[in-house]
């Protein structure tokens, strides 16, 4: 059946979530909860998307953390907005500065790749133009489950311990005693229902409540976070963050048959995904469970990667047009390149990550789509004392290579792996998707939105459906259930298959569309701890 959510029909499927006056889709059953709290008081879709926010970096802090990035996509009253708040760059780092100081490369962990967060600023923007309730009543939930303690649910205890195993092997040095100190005070990650809480934590949450979020970046937090990056040799100064405000930028898409597919503009990778898409609509695919299918994903995929890694940077710093990647023309060009036998990319895999995707929708026809990253895991391994306050390593996205269009720079912001996505026909909303996992995300949105639009599978089944994942050359890795006939076909098409063991790398995904009547069709991601709190 073709997929259209304005049937019924379509959306009277197994496997789904339906509701008429709101829903709230995330990866931790509590935050959804939270949410949804936040509409039953009054909230709009806008306040119910911070609450759950704010919620995930006190109950999924394994992905995301006061002290990381954001970005936001919403519907509000007709109109798509999008909202970009990722912070650059300390102005006291260089490239020249590290070379001294004898490094070659950008580490991952340590104050080298921190940059400005710009969760917070994106918690207070969004409620203050668009919500109805004040950040003090819609930061309540998150202040509550880190004050009294929450039980970690199972798969947020498997990443908490993979983490504290390469923290306790790779950490070394005093900084990073405020981490193990605050996210392993027993000497050891906690363990799945065991009661994990944090009063550092609803401090600072509250304090950022009660002042819309200056008390982080011009305030009694800011002072702290500069005295703790004084005291350890870090960049990061009071000034940057007085610098920093998040900004509202123009979404950019492209018409796959027939529906716009959005994304925010770079500095996030959201153009690989369309890139991909606009290169993949000039095929015919008749059946999802085919060789040439899978293969032609594939080739798209590394095709937009090869011109998304030469082009993606701040365009605040670098003079970037993306205006003629998006044509027709250039499709067409890339389009021929497509063979049978798999063709080694240009690109190379130089991302992780570790992120938090939510998706909300309110009474009104209000929609969010919204992504929340440390980057890898609870992010730089720092933590601001007596705060709570994970500090993320986006910086550890910056290239090396002065020459390169995403080279480290003063007040520069890096490539940003992180992307919300959302769906229309014509000026109809069809509602807010994303999957986060670093490199994984726009991979996963091209295969999701073509399970939906192509072979018109439901939210629940578009998302469980088997992944694959180009990691690098022409090296894929697939899941487990992946058909194993067609990984084959995919070996003799000069493909590198291998199998992963880990659910975790194929990203967790989100899904609200929004069918006749303004009923709600929600799917959410069965590798985790996934769910949808509708009402």
């Amino acid at each position: 059946m073709e997929f259209d959510p304005l049937s019924y029909h379509y959306l009277a499927r197994r496997n789904v979530v339906y509701s008429k006056k709101g829903m709230v889709a995330t990866g931790q059953p509590l935050a959804a909860q939270a949410g949804l709290e936040i509409l039953k008081l009054g909230g709009n879709a806008i306040d119910a998307a911070v609450a759950t926010a704010a919620c995930l970096t006190v109950v999924e802090p394994t992905g995301t953390g006061i002290g990381g990035d954001a970005f936001c996509l919403a519907w509000i009253k007709g109109q798509l907005y999008g909202l970009n708040a990722s912070g650059p760059a300390p102005a006291s780092i260089s490239i020249e500065k590290l070379q001294q100081k004898g490094y070659d490369e950008i580490p991952a962990l340590g104050w080298v790749p921190v940059t400005v967060p710009g969760a917070p600023s994106a918690w207070a923007e969004l409620v203050t133009r668009f919500g109805r309730l004040p950040l003090t009543k819609v930061l309540a939930p998150a202040i509550r489950y880190a004050e009294e303690g929450y039980p970690v649910a199972p798969g947020t205890a498997e990443q908490w311990a993979k983490r504290y195993q390469r923290y306790a092997k790779e950490a070394k040095g005093e900084e990073f005693q405020f981490w193990f100190d605050t996210f392993a005070p027993h000497g050891r990650a906690p363990s799945p229902g065991e009661i994990w809480r944090s009063p550092d934590h609803a401090k600072t949450l509250q304090l950022i409540a009660e002042t819309n979020g200056e008390a982080f970046y011009r305030g009694e937090l800011a002072e702290k976070i500069d005295a703790f990056s004084r005291s350890y040799g870090g960049y990061i100064r009071q000034e940057d963050l007085a610098a920093f405000q998040p900004e509202w930028v123009l979404p950019i898409s492209v018409n796959y048959r027939g529906y716009d597919v959005w994304e925010l503009p770079p500095n996030g990778q959201g153009l690989v995904a369309l890139l991909a898409l606009n290169i993949l609509r000039g095929f015919e695919f008749e059946h999802k469970e085919c060789v040439d299918t899978y293969h032609r994903q594939i080739e798209a995929i590394k095709l937009a990667f090869d011109a998304g890694f030469h082009s993606i940077a701040d365009p605040r710093k670098k003079d970037i047009d993306i205006s003629d990647l998006l044509t027709e023309k250039y499709a067409h060009n890339h389009r021929l390149k497509i063979g049978d036998r798999a063709r080694s990319p240009q690109a190379k895999k130089p991302f992780l990550g570790g992120t938090v995707y939510l998706a909300t929708a309110d009474e009104q026809g209000n929609m969010v789509s919204y992504i929340q990253s440390n980057y890898t895991g609870f992010g730089s391994g720092l933590v601001v004392p007596g705060t709570g306050i994970a500090l993320h390593n986006r910086g550890h996205c910056f290239s090396f290579d002065p020459d390169h269009v995403n080279s480290l720079e003063p007040g520069k912001r890096p490539y940003h792996t992180i992307i919300p996505g959302f769906l229309t026909k014509g000026d109809v909303p069809i509602g807010p998707f994303g999957i986060m996992g670093g490199l994984m995300q726009p991979q996963a949105h091209v295969q999701v939105l073509m399970n939906t639009i192509d072979f018109g599978l439901n939210p629940q089944d578009a998302l469980d459906a088997p992944r694959w994942q180009w990691i690098k050359d022409n090296t894929i890795e697939i899941e487990q259930q992946f058909p194993r006939h067609l990984a084959q076909q995919l070996e003799q098409r000069g493909h590198k298959v291998r199998i992963g063991l880990d659910p975790a790398p194929f990203g967790r995904g989100q899904i609200i569309w929004r069918g006749q009547n303004g009923v709600y069709c929600g799917g959410t991601e069965s590798r985790t701890d996934g769910c949808i709190a509708a009402w």
